[in-house]
């Protein structure tokens, strides 16, 4: 099993910065990915970042280049560092895990963060 307990996130003024933190514990041996998901009422949740164990990552093309994915190996973290932030980021965040446990394999997600851009 894998938890997952996000940090960050609140109310910010267009064009203003916020960092969001997940750390994941439980009886992981490796990470696969961590990543983050965000979704606004009636929708779809939608990948915002990942950061792949070889150390690749992926953006959505509404972020790129304004948001930052970032992990700690060592810690079992990932942070989202988002800049430039517009209203459409509204959203609540969720963190999400993919690990290689002792015994096999978990995924899990956050408890959710929300996210609000506005004047």
């Amino acid at each position: 099993q894998v938890q997952l307990v996000e940090s960050g996130g609140g109310l910010v003024q267009p064009g203003g910065s916020l960092r969001l933190s997940c750390a994941a514990s439980g009886s992981i041996f490796s990470i696969v990915w961590m990543g983050w998901y965000r979704q606004t009422p009636g929708n779809e949740r939608e990948l915002v970042a990942q950061f792949i164990s070889r150390g690749d990552t992926n953006y959505a093309d509404s972020v790129k280049g304004r948001f930052t994915i970032s992990r700690d190996n060592a810690k079992n973290t990932v942070s989202l560092q988002m800049n430039s932030l517009k209203p459409e980021d509204t959203a609540v965040y969720y963190c999400y895990a993919d690990v290689r446990t002792y015994t096999g394999r978990a995924q899990g997600w956050g408890q959710g963060t929300q996210v609000t851009v506005s004047s």
